[in-house]
């Protein structure tokens, strides 16, 4: 379970960091990465009154549509999502928000395939992330 300062939870959030964050495409999922900054977002305060003050660090948000399955199927998705997340929160700016959107093979896609995915996606849109847990055990 993700703590509460580390969850989107209003629409407006998603919505901002699905149309002006940057995407990537896996087989399974679809994340989408915003780092707000003043300029992007007329409510946050601008240089000359100081910056955000957020607690916490970066705030995950899921979509897992009706089309991943039924919904014994969308909430286990949603908790190995959860999960993988929680071990990402480190690795990732503070002021970053995350939008994780599941596509329907990630309710055949083992939690392994899962946090490979998204490691590769955060990789690729120039974050510092570490090897899967997988590979830090040595196993294959």
């Amino acid at each position: 379970m993700l703590p509460e300062p580390y969850r989107l939870h209003h629409r407006a959030d998603f919505s901002r960091t699905v149309r002006r964050g940057r995407r990537i495409g896996r087989r399974d999922i679809v994340v989408h990465v915003v780092l707000p900054t003043p300029s992007d977002d007329p409510a946050l305060p601008d240089a000359e009154t100081g910056p955000l003050v957020r607690f916490g660090g970066p705030r995950f948000g899921l979509i897992v549509s009706k089309a991943v399955g039924t919904a014994v199927v969308r909430h286990r998705v949603a908790r190995r999502l959860r999960h993988i997340c929680a071990g990402l929160m480190a690795d990732l700016p503070a002021d970053a928000d995350v939008v994780i959107r599941a596509l329907p093979g990630a309710a055949t896609a083992t939690s392994a395939d899962l946090d490979r995915q998204l490691r590769s996606a955060f990789r690729k849109l120039a974050f510092d992330i570490g090897p899967t847990r997988l590979d830090q055990s040595g196993a294959s």
